[in-house]
């Protein structure tokens, strides 16, 4: 994921969630192809999942697809009011979800 980081984004070190949109230019696509990818680290989604009194592992993957998706669709954080907008859209997503998925069965072997 750092070497990921560092091609696509230009940043040092490793990041939680990398998004790839191709949703600006819509005419481009073609049917069945797809608008946008995520890069999830499940490294640091089990670290923080571990540190974190309020989560873990499972929350975190499914915390950072949130976050992934809510920037592809315009949702940013790199200054404090953004990422409290943010931060508010992913709490609210996330509480949606769990009312409706537990986090453990999405990544269960079946």
């Amino acid at each position: 994921m750092a070497d990921a980081n560092a091609e696509y984004v230009g940043h040092e070190g490793t990041t939680d969630v990398i998004t790839f949109s191709y949703l600006d230019d819509m005419e481009s696509l073609f049917p069945g192809d797809i608008g946008l990818e995520l890069f999830v680290c499940a490294d640091v989604a089990q670290r923080v999942g571990e540190r974190r009194k309020d989560s873990f592992f499972e929350r975190e993957i499914a915390l950072y697809i949130v976050h992934g998706i809510l920037h592809a669709a315009g949702y940013d954080d790199l200054c404090p009011a953004d990422r409290r907008k943010m931060r508010y859209h992913e709490r609210r997503l996330l509480t949606k979800l769990a009312e409706k998925y537990d986090f453990f069965d999405f990544f269960q072997k079946k």
